[in-house]
């Protein structure tokens, strides 16, 4: 005789496999230091070349240096951002745009214009407090030619502000607060931002202070937001509030 089954309710059911763990979360910035390191060679190499071609062509072109210098920097922008393009994709597999947090603020944009703008005032009360002296720059002396500075202008609320706010608070900001903290990182990733404007402005220490406190303003935007494009708006906004300033100042002097 075969013994009978056992009935369907004493059949314990086969175990069901373990659910795979979870996946690692996300290590963001996924780069690092040496990321960081090779960028900086190669972008000391590309400004050597780009100033090299930019002399060579002002010796055949006979224009404003201006009208040579601005494309030229409008090339190394783009090259340095290829760069990193290439770096995050060759290296990572990762895409650019998100990768440099090139996503929507989750703010207004009158709330970032009205930042940029009330950052502006408090630098220019903060150049009021530090007695910052009127020098003979090459910025102030580009300002001063009526011919060039709708060029600059456009350049400085546009080109500018994009590409310096994707390498300083897209790229280096994040390595640094991953490492330093919100605070040490915004801060020390404003310093080279700074030191970036200093000649421009006849290396005042000043200036440079000045400019560095509102890299911090626009990195303080960036963190806070986690969108690198809010950083960008804030930045545009800051000088378009100083272009503006500018104009009704050449408008006053022609009407004078």
């Amino acid at each position: 005789m075969t013994p009978e089954p056992p009935p369907p309710e004493m059949i314990a059911p086969p175990e069901s496999p373990a659910p795979p763990p979870p996946p690692p979360p996300e290590r963001y910035p996924f780069w690092g230091y040496l990321d960081l390191a090779a960028f900086v060679m190669i972008a000391f190499l590309g400004l050597a070349l780009d100033s090299l071609l930019a002399n060579a062509l002002l010796t055949v072109i006979h224009v404003k240096r201006l009208l040579i210098e601005i494309p030229a920097q409008f090339v190394y922008y783009a090259f340095l951002l290829g760069t990193l393009a290439v770096i995050f994709r060759r290296y990572y597999g990762q895409p650019f745009w998100y990768s440099m947090r090139w996503v929507p603020a989750g703010v207004s944009a009158s709330f970032l214009a009205t930042s940029g703008i009330l950052v502006a005032l408090g630098v220019m009360l903060a150049s009021l407090l530090l007695k910052t002296p009127d020098i003979n720059s090459p910025m102030k002396e580009y300002l001063s030619d009526r011919s060039t500075i709708l060029l600059i202008a456009v350049f400085g609320i546009t080109v500018g502000p994009f590409c310096e706010e994707m390498l300083f608070r897209g790229f280096l900001q994040p390595l640094l607060v991953r490492s330093l903290g919100a605070a040490g990182g915004i801060l020390l990733a404003a310093i080279p931002f700074g030191l970036l404007h200093l000649q421009e402005y006849g290396n005042s220490w000043r200036h440079g202070l000045l400019i560095t406190l509102a890299g911090a303003a626009f990195g303080w935007m960036r963190h806070r937001t986690g969108s690198t494009k809010a950083a960008v708006m804030m930045h545009a906004a800051y000088n378009c509030v100083f272009f503006l300033l500018l104009a009704v100042q050449q408008v006053a002097l022609h009407k004078g």
